[in-house]
């Protein structure tokens, strides 16, 4: 579980509530001056409306399985590839190509099965390679796609809170011109300021992080499927195994290699 992401966003939402209170007196009560159903609607509804009208419905319906990813930091692990990639090399070097056959119904990792069944099918070496690069490319443009919603949203949300300040301004200079009006300017004042800051708010403490972490993952899953083309590629060749392991290592920090050698003491 990513929490590093909860803790970051919860102590964002307590630092503002305890500012909300008026820290160090709290006062629990001052929180309902910054509740505002109008500021919301505004800001939110707009915001929600202008994604769901700008962003693909198959984008809009990966949200659920863009938390998943969000929340798991050992989806991509490079050494479990790299580790696999290396008993492959040895069962090749072994018993051939055509038993890794066994290998690739076992794996649960649709793009190295996908790898290692043009490896037992014979494929040419460049053709290998320029299938599985391909994919990697149609991969990155979806998670871009994905991590642009959230970008767009941190966008258009403080545009949106500009628009309710000017429209409680608006309000607000309207009831000047009324001798009746002058209640209202509170209420009025308070739009304008809220919007603004629940625009903030839903771009930098909720779509900003969002988009971050799944640019982050993009990263590390491209640097594992990079790995797979390699080590693929490189035991299509009959490349030695130790040789080809230390060739994939150079992806991964020194701490990763480290720790991995750590693993097989």
């Amino acid at each position: 579980m990513n929490i590093a992401y909860i803790i970051g966003v919860v102590l964002s939402f307590v630092f503002i509530l305890l500012g909300m209170m008026g820290f160090p007196a709290l006062d629990p009560g001052k929180i309902m001056n910054f509740v505002d159903g109008p500021s919301a609607m505004i800001v939110v509804g707009c915001t929600v409306a202008i994604l769901a009208a700008s962003i693909p419905t198959s984008t809009l319906k990966s949200i659920g399985s863009h938390m998943k990813i969000v929340m798991n930091t050992k989806l991509f692990n490079p050494m479990t590839y790299i580790d696999q990639l290396t008993e492959l090399a040895n069962k090749a070097r072994k018993d051939g190509l055509l038993s890794l056959e066994a290998s690739a119904a076992e794996t649960t990792d649709p793009f190295m099965k996908s790898a290692i069944m043009l490896l037992v099918d014979g494929s040419d070496a460049d053709r290998v390679r320029a299938v599985l690069e391909t994919d990697i490319e149609n991969m990155s443009a979806r998670h871009d796609a994905g991590a642009a919603m959230y970008e767009k949203g941190s966008a258009v949300a403080p545009a949106f809170g500009m628009v309710g300040t000017l429209c409680g301004l608006i309000n607000m200079c309207k009831g000047l011109n009324m001798s009746d009006g002058s209640s209202n300017l509170g209420n009025d004042m308070g739009v304008a300021m809220i919007t603004t800051m629940y625009g903030c708010i839903l771009a930098h403490m909720i779509f900003g992080p969002l988009a971050a972490h799944l640019r982050s993952q993009d990263e590390k899953e491209v640097i594992c499927k990079q790995i797979v083309v390699e080590g693929i590629t490189g035991i299509q060749a009959g490349e030695n195994p130790k040789f080809l392991r230390e060739r994939l290592l150079t992806f991964v920090s020194q701490k990763q290699r480290d720790g991995a050698g750590k693993k097989d003491e």
